[in-house]
Parts: structure tokens; C-alpha cells; sequence
């Protein structure tokens, strides 16, 4: 009999359940894809009452796959930024989810930033003014969805993160769920003080969002649990659900990062560059964010990040859109059949461009086309576009935290390509190291709900399991390496302010 770990990893194209025993390792899984739904161009849905049945889906699943033992505690971590409205009373969604990469509010975003806001609003929360964050997502909810104020005025409207909805649903849903969410998410809505890590009242007001419809901010690893599953929910019993945070900040605490300078890449939908920078706030002067990194207890820890928003989903778009490829695993042979990309630079810029530009009015561009290309050039020059927009992220990350990364832990799907691994290694100029266990943001979630539960003593014990499985040198020349980076700058200032 085991002791077990229950990690619930909802993310933008579909949602986890992996069970972990106390070392680590991950002892049954499974996996369900949710649609993507595009009601208009820049729009970006998701159906929650779907994201809710594929996860009771995969809990059964893993849960049914699982050796004997007792399941000790349950950790929620999800695609961040995501908005759900409902109705706390019948617990129906009151429209579809709209997803972090959705762009529908950029002229509400650009008539703040005209009015002046963004200096007191990245002072407060660490963040620039953008589409990609919650509030103005909640904004656009409370003014479009038929009811949605009224209910607000009544007290059953519940706005929140994708964990706060699936912590809900866990907990008991319309019969009495638990609405909370953690200060990784919170930090992601732009309503939160990142000082005090809980939600900023003049933000509030200023974005006309009552405090009645948001989420109680609980410590990331919660001792008083928030909540238990329902006996007759999809775990069959009741367990302590005491673990919650957003993606990659549980990619980080996956990837024991818990020093200052510790600093980890998340490749996904996007890609996700986190530093660990200790217990106060860092602020950047180089279009990186500030933000919370977890809160275990009393303790708290802050990142900066640089956020990119395409990456793996540019890798999608080449098999889905364009069909020049039937699998992502495809990339790692087609693009080793070229010696470079051909002069060819791909800026997958379909949302705007993230860190360190913050340009919503970039859109994507193919470069540098000539007769010569070939497939096998668009492929591998898909893949330089995920390393290079990496290398810019660090390389502002540098300048603002003063510590130089020494080594990029990594992990996310792409991470088994090993071609991009090691052309990432070259373009950033340091090791890339890659974890025994890649799936390290749900192994994060299982670590916030294992020291809540104190399956484990401290962070010091999560940082002797954590075990390596492959570092890539750099073997590029500095030469090459400067060239190829002028040549994507160039590329990138070509795509911006084109709407």
C-alpha cells in the first residue's frame, strides 16, 4: 500500500490526472483533449462544463489504473489568466470560458493604457496592461453576458480561474463548493496587490468588478485544506484538496527551483520562462512580469517570467493549418534533414507578441522566403522560433535580476524532441538540463498538495527527489549565435504594429 499524490493538470488543449507515489515518480496517468473554440478572429474559447467532464474522466481513469494506496491529498493546477462566469446557484457556466490567449478586449485594453493607467497598475500587480490578463477578460464578461451584473448585485455571480472552477466543482459545486484560488492565479488577473498577495480594492473599483464574485486568495499549499472530493465524485472518496497553482509556477516548484537564480522554461501551448528571485517582489525594466511564485504557508516567493505565447501551438498550427506535418514528433526528423533554416525566420506571432515586447498589434510572419526553401526549412525554422523567443526572455531576465542562469531547467512535451533541446542549448548558450520526470508541472501540484498535507517535510526534501535525466551543451560558436539573433531580431521588428 502506497501512499499517493493526486495531481489535476488543466491546461489550454486539454486536462491531466497523474498519480505520484512520495518519491516522485508518477505511478498512473491519463489524458483527454478539450475543442478550441474560435467564434470570431482573436477570439479564444473554451467550454467549461467540457473542461469539468474531462476531468472527471481522467480522475476515474488514473484513479482505476492506480496500484493499491491510499490517495493522502489532491493539488489543482491549470492554464492561468482563463476566465469562467457562473451562477454559484445552479453552478452553470454563463458563457464559455475566454482563454488567456483570447485578444477581444485589446481596444478596452488600449483606451486604459491611453488613459494613463499602466504605471500604477504594473506597480500594483507587476503588470503591464494586456489582453493576455483576467480583468479585463472579467470586465468584458460583466458587460456582455445577459444577467451576469444583476446576478453580481445579487451575490451568486463567481468569477474566476480555471483552478477556482475546478476547486469548486471538486468540493461539492451548487451543494456547497469551495470558491478559492491561490496567489500564483490571483497574481495573474490583474487585480491583485502583489505586495500583500490579495486582491488590490482601488483596482477593483477602477475596473468596476465587485469583491463579491472573486475568489478567497488561500497559500498555495493550504495545511487547512480548502476543501474535500465529494465520496460520490470522480475520486469515490473524500480527500483533502489542499494544493493549487497556476501552471508554471507549479512547473517550477516541479522543477525545484527554490533559490534565488534558479530559473526553469516551460515548453507548452507557449512557452514560459520563470526565475525564482526570492521573498520579495523584483520589478522589471525589461518587459518581463512580476509575480508570485508560491505561497507554502506563511512562506511566500515571488518570479519574474517572460511569457511567449506561441510556441508548441506554432507546431500544431504546421499540422493542423498547413498540414505540412501528421505528428509534432515529426519536426525532430524533417528539421535534420536541412543544415540551418534556409535564411528563413518564422515569427508566430498570432496573438500579439508576450515578453519582452508586449505588442498586441504584432502578428505573425514567415521571412526570408526564396525558391530554395522547403518544408523541411519552415519546419526547422518553426523550431528556432520557440529557441530564439526563449533567448530573448532570458536574456531580459538577466538584465533585470542581476544573476546570470547558469543552466535552463526544462520540461513540457517538447522536451522529448531532442533536436530542439540541443539547438536551444546552442542559441541560448547554456546547458539545458531535462528532469527524469517531464511532467513537472503536475508533479508541481502534487508537491504544493504534499507539503499541505505534510507527506513531505520541507523544500529541502523535494530538492534531493528531483533527478536529472539529460544536460545539452552548447556546441554553437558565438559567432553563429550573434548572427542567427540579429537575423530573428530583424525578422521580429518586421511583424510589429501590423494591425
Amino acid at each position: 500500500m502506497h501512499d499517493l499524490l493526486a495531481a489535476i493538470d488543466q491546461g489550454t488543449t486539454g486536462t491531466r490526472c497523474i498519480l505520484f507515489d512520495l518519491q516522485g515518480n508518477a505511478l498512473a496517468s491519463a489524458y483527454r483533449e478539450h475543442r478550441q473554440i474560435f467564434p470570431q478572429p482573436g477570439w479564444v474559447e473554451h467550454d467549461p462544463l467540457e473542461i469539468w467532464a474531462r476531468a472527471g474522466e481522467v480522475i476515474a481513469l488514473a484513479v482505476r489504473a492506480a496500484p493499491r494506496g491510499r490517495i493522502a491529498a489532491v493539488g489543482v493546477t491549470n492554464q492561468r489568466e482563463t476566465t469562467v462566469a457562473w451562477d454559484a446557484r445552479s453552478g452553470r457556466p454563463l458563457y464559455n470560458a475566454i482563454v488567456w490567449q483570447d485578444t477581444r478586449t485589446e481596444p478596452d485594453c488600449r483606451a486604459l493604457i491611453e488613459a494613463g493607467w499602466e504605471a500604477d497598475v504594473r506597480a500594483r500587480t507587476g503588470l503591464p496592461i494586456s489582453t493576455y490578463f483576467s480583468a479585463t477578460k472579467m470586465r468584458w464578461l460583466l458587460a456582455n453576458v445577459p444577467n451576469a451584473r444583476g446576478l453580481a448585485a445579487q451575490g451568486h455571480l463567481r468569477l474566476g480561474t480555471i483552478d477556482s472552477w475546478l476547486i469548486w466543482n471538486l468540493t461539492g459545486a451548487a451543494s456547497g463548493g469551495v470558491f478559492v484560488t491561490d496567489p500564483t492565479n490571483a497574481s495573474r488577473t490583474m487585480l491583485c496587490n502583489l505586495v500583500a498577495l490579495a486582491w488590490d480594492q482601488d483596482l477593483l473599483e477602477r475596473f468596476a468588478i465587485p469583491s463579491s464574485t472573486l475568489a478567497d486568495v488561500l497559500p498555495s499549499a493550504a495545511a487547512v485544506p480548502y476543501g474535500h472530493t465529494l465520496t460520490n465524485g470522480p475520486f469515490g472518496s473524500s480527500i483533502p484538496v489542499c494544493g493549487d497553482l497556476g501552471d508554471q509556477q507549479a512547473a517550477l516548484v516541479g522543477q525545484a527551483c527554490f533559490a534565488p537564480g534558479d530559473a526553469k522554461n516551460t515548453y507548452g501551448t507557449g512557452s514560459f520562462l520563470l526565475q525564482h528571485v526570492g521573498p520579495t517582489p523584483a520589478r522589471s525594466a525589461s518587459g518581463l512580469l512580476g509575480t508570485a511564485a508560491y505561497q507554502f504557508g506563511d512562506g511566500r516567493a515571488y518570479a519574474l517570467e517572460g511569457s511567449v505565447a506561441i510556441t508548441g501551438a506554432a507546431i500544431q498550427w504546421l499540422r493542423d493549418n498547413l498540414g505540412l506535418i501528421s505528428s509534432a514528433a515529426e519536426t525532430e526528423i524533417i528539421a535534420q534533414q536541412v543544415a540551418d533554416a534556409g535564411g528563413v525566420f518564422f515569427v508566430p506571432a498570432f496573438s500579439g507578441l508576450f515578453a519582452p515586447y508586449w505588442d498586441m498589434s504584432a502578428r505573425g510572419a514567415i521571412l526570408g522566403l526564396t525558391r530554395y526553401a522547403t518544408k523541411a526549412h519552415l519546419v526547422r525554422a518553426t523550431l528556432e522560433a520557440i529557441c530564439f523567443q526563449s533567448r530573448e526572455v532570458l536574456d531580459a531576465m538577466v538584465a533585470d535580476s542581476g544573476q546570470r542562469v547558469k543552466a535552463l531547467k526544462v520540461d513540457g512535451g517538447a522536451t522529448g524532441n531532442n533536436f530542439l533541446m540541443q539547438l536551444q542549448a546552442d542559441i541560448l548558450g547554456v546547458p539545458v538540463v531535462r528532469p527524469v520526470v517531464r511532467e513537472t508541472t503536475s508533479l508541481g501540484a502534487a508537491y504544493a498538495a504534499g507539503l499541505a498535507s505534510a507527506a513531505f517535510s520541507s523544500t529541502d526534501e523535494l530538492r534531493r527527489i528531483w533527478k536529472p535525466d539529460r544536460t545539452f551543451e552548447p556546441v554553437w560558436g558565438d559567432d553563429r549565435r550573434q548572427t542567427a539573433l540579429a537575423g530573428w531580431k530583424r525578422a521580429v521588428h518586421r511583424t510589429r504594429g501590423w494591425v
